[in-house]
């Protein structure tokens, strides 16, 4: 019946509580008299029309203080208020109406006792339907527990409350003087007890509602919350709400950035724009995770033209097409990183100022794979970068490296390394452009990365699959990074390599756990046979180690930005590396890998293959 009544439209609604209310007022009427006379009372033919005409009376007044306008189940203090001042309206009329009538029988007190009876029955007619609508009826939605019971919380369950995606049953709050108190009807309960609660009432998931809180108390909460298999969710930050209008569509999922949630650098707002801001900036390799969000943050600092320099077509066709609203002059120009003459042409073109050099084979197993193309992209297209840059007279080159290049035992990692090399020679043969480096670890959700494959894995339920249980890696968003060579690649003075501050290392498995607990699924091993994802280890992967460094030695400096820091390194001259290139291009060419494995070794003696050759052309 309740479903029938919830399915009808808005003004059948209206009608049918006008109907209630006239059917109230008249038996309101009814029991006023009987009340006042001591017996049940039917009036006599003078008064019939007086009570039955009573409605008349009643409902324009009723509609006019909107009571028909306000959503039964949402109803607030503010109907009741308008409820009492609509009814002593109409009992006052409805009095004057009867006593001018000049009949007989109408006891002066009945006036009064149909006004309390009146305020009682509309008033708790409305009551008693919110009840049903809201507590006695089993609201359909996801059973969810509001981490958080303070304004924020309490606007949270105000959108629940509107909503049928999810039905609140609890709070929990970290200031135990709250617990057992009701905040619009739901309990506070004690956080300890989360776990008994979840498995009787059969929770679905948390709703955590404290978006003022620092990173480190989030982490904590999340520590705590993945103690319990349950799907975690989160508003967003304090400044998103102010307004004080919270949505059920504000509420995403934990995701990685919360798990690792590092402290807010500020930037200097002066490094970001001194390269960028009404100059002709290039990005090489546009397309790709770290390219894409680079262009996304030069635009925004307002550069006299941004050049989108991109070997895949339907990357450059996306990214051109994402920065196609802004006011920005935008040129999307295909070409290889090893097309030299195409690289001089755009750069005395476009009067090229600044140079971001991200375009670069990453996937450590696929490089291993492909050790000659590894080598050719990543250390000779940053070499031909690198020369038309001085022949251009760019001013500024930063090169976009890696964690890997530390002490490398890939080829991927190697060839990175050898591109600093090659740009650190070059800075001390010139003077025209100013070269540096930026060196940093994994990005979340760049390609490759273990956080979309992690996270597909659940979906497809499991099993999550890496490589060594102690394997560690440092993490930071992509955004953050970007952000932060922007700044670097402003203080370099020439042959800089500048390191990152990662924060610290993380272990893989512990990652993998968190992801699996706070998505509202158990780890299934020999202790937990009934669990819903298995981790299984499949060894090392060509040229992947277990730890990664961001120094090569100790000597490193500190800059004006606690998370830069600027390392001082062994370098080779252009005279000493000049012929080692010259040797490794042919080898390159030939596809001697013996050879190409032996000349990367003579320029980098840290490198300690972690694995035989492995190039498709030379192993099959």
């Amino acid at each position: 019946m309740i479903n029938r009544l919830l399915k009808f439209s808005r003004l059948k609604k209206q009608l049918f509580l006008l109907l209630i209310d006239s059917i109230i007022v008249i038996l309101a009427l009814l029991a006023s008299f009987s009340m006042r006379l001591g017996y049940w009372y039917f009036p006599e033919i003078n008064l019939v029309l007086v009570v039955f005409t009573a409605p008349l009376i009643a409902l324009p007044i009723f509609w006019y203080f909107r009571l028909y306008h306000t959503i039964i189940r949402y109803i607030s203090i503010r109907l009741l208020w308008s409820v009492a001042q609509a009814v002593s309206l109409y009992a006052l009329l409805w009095g004057i109406v009867a006593f001018m009538s000049a009949l007989e029988g109408i006891p002066r007190s009945v006036i009064l006792i149909n006004w309390v009876l009146s305020v009682l029955l509309i008033g708790g007619v409305r009551l008693a339907a919110h009840w049903v609508l809201n507590v006695a009826g089993e609201k359909q939605g996801k059973k969810v527990i509001i981490y958080g019971a303070g304004a924020a919380g309490r606007q949270l369950l105000t959108a629940l409350k509107t909503s049928k995606e999810y039905n609140p049953i609890a709070f929990i709050d970290d200031d135990p003087t709250l617990t057992k108190h009701f905040i619009g009807g739901v309990k506070v309960i004690d956080k300890n007890k989360l776990g008994a609660l979840i498995e009787k009432k059969q929770v679905d998931e948390v709703l955590l509602a404290i978006p003022s809180i620092s990173i480190a108390q989030k982490r904590h909460i999340l520590d705590f919350l993945q103690k319990h298999p349950i799907m975690v969710r989160t508003l967003p930050g304090v400044s998103e709400i102010a307004s004080g209008k919270i949505k059920t569509s504000d509420l995403h999922k934990i995701d990685i950035h919360d798990l690792l949630g590092r402290g807010v650098a500020y930037a200097n707002k002066t490094l970001l724009h001194k390269n960028i801001n009404n100059k002709v900036v290039m990005v090489t390799g546009a397309g790709g995770s770290i390219g894409a969000e680079l262009c996304r943050q030069i635009v925004l600092l307002k550069p006299k033209a941004l050049i989108l320099y991109e070997l895949n077509e339907l990357a450059l066709y996306n990214i051109e097409r994402k920065l196609s609203t802004s006011n920005i002059s935008i040129y999307p120009l295909l070409g290889s990183v090893n097309n030299s003459h195409r690289l001089s042409q755009i750069y005395t073109h476009f009067g090229v100022n600044t140079i971001y050099h991200a375009a670069a084979y990453k996937h450590v197993p696929m490089v291993e794979f492909n050790n000659t193309e590894g080598v050719n992209n990543n250390v000779f297209g940053t070499l031909n970068c690198a020369q038309a840059a001085i022949k251009a007279g760019v001013e500024t080159f930063v090169l976009i490296s890696t964690d890997k290049a530390v002490r490398p035992t890939s080829t991927m990692g190697v060839t990175k390394r050898c591109a600093e090399l090659v740009l650190q020679a070059l800075a001390m043969e010139q003077k025209t452009t100013k070269f540096s480096m930026v060196r940093f670890g994994n990005v979340l959700g760049s390609s490759g990365s273990v956080i979309p494959l992690f996270t597909q894995q659940i979906k497809n339920g499991g099993p999550i699959t890496i490589t060594n249980k102690d394997i560690i890696r440092y993490f930071m968003t992509i955004s953050e990074a970007v952000e932060l060579v922007i700044q670097a690649g402003a203080m370099g003075k020439g042959g800089d390599v500048f390191v990152l501050n990662m924060g610290e290392a993380i272990r893989i498995v512990d990652l993998a756990k968190k992801m699996v607990y706070l998505s509202g699924l158990e780890i299934k091993d020999k202790s937990h046979p009934d669990g819903d994802i298995e981790i299984q280890y499949i060894g090392l992967r060509p040229g992947e180690k277990l730890f990664e460094e961001l120094l090569i030695g100790d000597n490193v400096t500190h800059t004006d930005n606690p998370l830069i820091m600027r390392a001082e390194e062994d370098r080779l001259s252009w005279q000493d590396l000049l012929p080692i290139l010259q040797a490794l291009e042919v080898a390159v060419e030939g596809s001697q890998q013996e050879k190409l494995r032996e000349l990367l070794i003579q320029i980098v003696p840290d490198f300690k293959p972690q694995c035989g050759l492995a190039d498709l052309l030379y192993s099959n």
